[in-house]
């Protein structure tokens, strides 16, 4: 009895997110696929053939999963944070929060949310490449498990920025100042190799760089860092965020008073 009420608890939390940005599909889905074709059109049909090839790819080749993962990245987080805090701003998260649903419950159900629109802005913004190249995975099981991953990674992130928001500037706080930068400076247009010693050892403290070029690998086959540490920091940093959410859930901290 107890796990068929968590279940559907989960199912209920879960099925809301979804929901929500399937609702509103026009702002949530359609934009992100027009701000990407941009991308193809102006990096790589107009910008690509004069850079030329790169890490023996065509230059539209080689951004095509950087700006994948980038669509991923910033979905699955903006959903998050702007569900969990709209839920705060309207006082209905303390129904869940005084109800019998485990934490990890609440926490699985916003996560998956993010993690769905995610995943389907990344299959959408595939899809849309399509249109500019052929692409050819590499590896089914990296790139189905690194852009999964990473969607949870940065749907935990979203809950956390949300936990702590206090008004609606604070939810674009950290994707405007902190997201943004690290996502551009990751290796989405560029191959970190090319960079001067000094300037590659900073790219290399970025986790998004990992992200990408671990991704990267799945669809081309090739990458600038070590596959399997890629994986151990973004299994790392999802075990940390994940025990740091629930731990502000079980202490209420952002959620109550």
């Amino acid at each position: 009895m107890y796990w068929r009420r968590t279940l559907i608890a989960l199912a209920t939390i879960a099925g809301k997110e979804t929901h929500r940005y399937l609702r509103i599909w026009i702002q949530t889905l359609v934009p992100p696929a027009i701000t990407m074709a941009l991308y193809f059109v102006i990096f790589g049909n107009l910008i690509g053939p004069r850079i030329g090839p790169m890490e023996g790819y065509s230059y539209i080749d080689f951004i095509v999963p950087g700006i994948i993962m980038m669509a991923v990245i910033t979905n699955a987080y903006t959903n998050v944070v702007s569900s969990f805090f709209g839920a705060k701003f309207q006082r209905h998260i303390e129904e869940i929060m005084v109800s019998p649903t485990p934490n990890a419950v609440i926490l699985l159900g916003y996560v998956a949310g993010g993690v769905g629109r995610g995943l389907l802005i990344g299959l959408i913004v595939t899809i849309v490449s399509l249109l500019f190249t052929r692409l050819q995975i590499h590896s089914i099981p990296v790139t189905i498990s690194v852009v999964f991953l990473t969607s949870v990674l940065f749907s935990l992130g979203g809950f956390i920025n949300g936990v702590f928001a206090r008004k609606f500037d604070d939810i674009s706080i950290v994707p405007t100042f902190i997201l943004t930068p690290l996502t551009y400076l990751g290796g989405v247009f560029y191959s970190v190799s090319m960079l001067p010693d000094f300037w590659r050892g900073v790219s290399l403290l970025n986790p998004i760089l990992y992200m990408v070029d671990a991704f990267r690998y799945g669809i081309l086959g090739t990458s600038d860092i070590n596959i399997w540490l890629a994986y151990v920091l973004i299994l790392g940093f999802i075990a940390l965020l994940g025990g740091f959410s629930l731990w502000l859930l079980e202490r209420g901290i952002g959620l109550r008073g």
